[in-house]
């Protein structure tokens, strides 16, 4: 069983995140900042050295202040092919 941090679709899930991240102009040290974390924090999560639960998705998301319910079917329409 492939784990699913290695799968197409967890790729997907955090180039989306990188790509919020930078059309927002915020680097990932001053996301860190919002989220009251350690500048590694974000990059371990970009670099898929670490996973996010679904808490810290939702922080991550009102951080950015990007809808969730979009960002989920951008994600499912990169992953459908």
């Amino acid at each position: 069983m492939t784990l699913s941090v290695f799968t197409k679709k967890y790729e997907v899930f955090k180039e989306l995140l990188i790509q919020y991240r930078k059309d927002a102009g915020i680097t990932q040290q001053s996301l860190a900042e919002r989220l009251n974390k350690p500048q590694s924090f974000v990059s371990k999560y970009e670099s898929g050295e670490r996973r996010l639960d679904v808490i810290e998705f939702l922080d991550v998301a009102k951080a950015l202040q990007f809808d969730v319910y979009k960002f989920i079917k951008k994600l499912e329409q990169g992953t459908s092919e």
